[in-house]
């Protein structure tokens, strides 16, 4: 079921006339230089809760050894996932609130925040997702409490215009407590951007909509059934574009799936367990699933185990996953997981430690190992390194 709704300026205007020069810089922080060749930007999600002064790190690393310094903090109510444009002009949130929304801030040509944009609502209740479209024109965000997936218009200066569809899904699960009805995850442009991968955790669904990037609006697709009961939480797409990697959230597994973007069909193949075989499963879940880009090796994050699991993408297209590793985070509930531009290192974002880590990365073998002190963070649940520009 779709609804459309004309965008609304009014509401961008509104709501950055009440928030504008939200920024906050310590002294300490505004001190400090900006990447440079040693270094990359970094910005971090969280959750804040009542903390009106938390919102979003904006720090940088260093690209040898990883660490982590944070220097600003842009308050805005619990950004728990954030995305780039393609230029790198403008840093997007989701906030994850009854409400909704997604933020939008401009970009300094060092990757520090200039100052608000726009705010606009997300669609539905609780957004905990947002990918762009590769045309820049559009951008898509997955509502979770409310089950809905929505489109927000962006502006020529990267700026949202307001919501003009919202899909709602229905349905549930056989979890009586996670899958009382639908609950969207992620949203996902495919490499073509005519299709948008949606993944709902709360019907064991991935649907794969088309999308008319003329008229800004989702119609309707296919649907992909996943295991029942696994809760399908995030897809990862190989390098070759012909196989995803759906996360099952519940039951602590990968289901192996070849993509036809020429129908949009999705089609699971097997599904491989990412937990060691002697863990108990009960306390923990399923949280990020990347693939390295090189296509070889597939990371899943293990909240509760604490862990990161490696796997072999072996076969054409990387269709035959192989449990290769189990690696501690370095923190606790690592949420999201992310790698830096050269993919040497892989960052994790630790919700209940509220820490991320950087791990070093073994190209060949795909293993993992410590690479820096844990930078602390408040209920961390996003990391997004920007992309290397050396300066």
């Amino acid at each position: 079921m779709t609804e459309k709704q004309p965008p609304t300026r009014r509401t961008t205007l509104t709501l950055l006339g009440a928030t504008a020069g939200a920024l906050a810089l310590t002294p300490e922080a505004a001190a400090r230089p900006g990447p440079d060749g040693r270094r990359i930007r970094v910005y971090l999600g969280a959750y804040t809760g009542d903390d009106t002064a938390h919102g979003i790190g904006v720090a940088s690393a260093d690209r040898n050894t990883g660490a982590l310094r944070v220097e600003a903090v842009v308050p805005t109510p619990d950004p728990s996932f954030l995305a780039l444009s393609a230029a790198g002009h403008v840093l997007y949130a989701v906030n994850e609130t009854a409400e909704g929304r997604v933020s939008a801030f401009a970009l300094n040509r060092d990757g520090s925040v200039r100052g608000l944009l726009g705010e606009v609502p997300s669609g539905g209740a609780h957004p905990c997702h947002l990918a762009l479209h590769p045309g820049g024109r559009h951008l898509f965000t997955a509502n979770y409490t409310s089950g809905t997936v929505a489109v927000v218009a962006l502006r020529p200066d990267g700026a949202p215009d307001g919501v003009v569809q919202v899909v709602r899904y229905t349905g549930s699960g056989p979890d009586p407590e996670r899958q009382d009805g639908p609950h969207a995850h992620m949203v996902l442009p495919d490499p073509t951007g005519r299709r948008l991968f949606s993944v709902d955790l709360g019907t064991d669904t991935v649907h794969v909509h088309r999308f008319d990037a003329g008229r800004g609006l989702l119609t309707d697709g296919t649907e992909a059934a996943m295991p029942p009961g696994s809760g399908p939480r995030h897809l990862a797409l190989h390098p070759s574009g012909r196989t995803a990697y759906v996360l099952g959230e519940l039951d602590s597994t990968l289901t192996v799936c070849s993509y036809d973007a020429s129908r949009g069909v999705l089609t699971p193949l097997s599904t491989v367990p990412i937990l060691p075989e002697d863990a108990d499963p009960i306390p923990s879940t399923a949280a990020e699933v990347l693939v390295s880009a090189d296509g070889r090796f597939v990371y899943a994050s293990n909240r509760g185990h604490d862990t990161v699991t490696v796997l072999a993408a072996d076969g054409p297209d990387g269709r035959r996953l192989r449990p290769v590793s189990h690696h501690p985070c370095g923190g606790s509930s690592p949420r999201h997981l992310a790698f830096d531009p050269a993919q040497r290192l892989l960052y994790a974002a630790n919700q209940d430690s509220g820490t991320v880590t950087a791990l070093r990365r073994d190209p060949a073998g795909g293993g993992l190992s410590p690479a820096a002190e844990p930078l602390p963070y408040p209920r961390a649940v996003c990391v997004l390194p920007a992309p290397d520009v050396r300066r």
